[in-house]
């Protein structure tokens, strides 16, 4: 399997010689706290050791309160610097799709006039830790549909948990009609599942209906999942090249150096280790839910609500959620 994966990536990644994944510059972090008040920084700004720095979720903010400061309450100035360290800590991919995912809650806020939890630009960030001084900190950017968590640890990124979510999946109507946030990760494990023979659907399948949530939701610690579904070593060669696409599409949001450093752990993982299931439907519109699971990874999508037209996504690290 180690052969099998390390051909399937290489044409793709030049892989770093150590496995090491090292973060961008910290002066963004560092601007953005110099720029808070005195009073602004207690509600922002934490020790390490705080445990509010595992606590996350993907429901409004006004539904599950989240530390730090939010994005309504900042200055313009401030508000560049909180962009300059989300363009720092993303790919151009990944900061679009962050902006994308906040400016549907435009939509969701004319559609629902009357929801008291659409609150467009209610984004919390904190940070933990000292950017300037400190070897090991972190911080957060969350709210609905998005959850970043950043840990740095002697110049080392940890990304995970993050989470990804739209609604509506495909806009319906207006200005933005047939816009799909999300669609690589939809589109592809539609290709996925619908290339597979009647043989390999009966390893892959979970069962018939789809799994309401995320199984994993915003646990504070993961383990793997029981082993279920198709393993890589029973794929063809096109279907291995679909499922790294995949996966690829969640890292896509990461800077270059992170996906391909992360992607280098990918490919020593070892025969059958990594696994893709489904439950549900296999066409866009019908209830959906897939699983990719590794020795060191979980990915889940889900697509149920919303007549399945409300897509959550999540990767979570065995060893590595919130650099632990």
């Amino acid at each position: 399997m180690k052969q099998v994966l390390f051909c399937l990536l290489c044409p793709v990644f030049i892989f770093a010689q150590k496995n090491k994944t090292t973060t961008p510059a910290t002066r963004p972090a560092v601007d953005f706290v110099k720029s808070l008040t005195e009073g602004e920084r207690k509600i922002t700004i934490f020790p390490f050791t705080e445990m509010n720095r595992y606590s996350w979720g993907f429901v409004p903010t006004s539904m599950l309160e989240r530390t730090g400061i939010s994005m309504n309450d900042l200055t313009a100035t401030q508000r560049k610097h909180l962009e300059n360290l989300l363009q720092a800590y993303l790919s151009k991919d990944g900061y679009k799709r962050v902006n994308d995912i906040m400016s549907f809650e435009y939509i969701l806020k004319e559609l629902e006039p009357t929801n008291t939890h659409r609150i467009p630009g209610n984004y919390k960030v904190a940070v933990y830790g000292d950017p300037a001084r400190d070897s090991i900190w972190g911080w957060k950017f969350s709210g609905h549909h998005i959850a970043l968590n950043f840990t740095i640890v002697d110049g080392q990124l940890a990304f995970a948990p993050f989470f990804f979510g739209a609604n509506p999946g495909i806009v319906q109507a207006g200005p933005k009609k047939d816009l799909q946030l999300l669609k690589l990760e939809e589109q592809l494990g539609f290709q996925l599942i619908n290339s597979m023979t009647a043989e390999q659907q009966q390893k892959t399948m979970l069962q018939e209906k789809a799994l309401d949530e995320i199984v994993t939701g915003n646990a504070k610690k993961v383990s793997p999942l029981d082993p279920a579904g198709i393993p890589v070593s029973d794929l063809n060669e096109a279907q291995r090249a679909t499922l790294h696409q995949l996966i690829l599409g969640y890292l896509i949001a990461m800077p270059p150096h992170i996906s391909k450093a992360r992607m280098d752990r990918l490919a020593s993982e070892e025969q059958g280790a990594i696994r893709f299931a489904w439950a549900g439907g296999k066409e866009q519109g019908k209830p959906h839910y897939y699983r990719i699971q590794g020795k060191t990874f979980l990915i889940e999508l889900d697509n149920t609500q919303n007549n399945a037209n409300h897509v959550h996504t999540v990767w979570r690290d065995f060893d590595g959620d919130f650099g632990d």
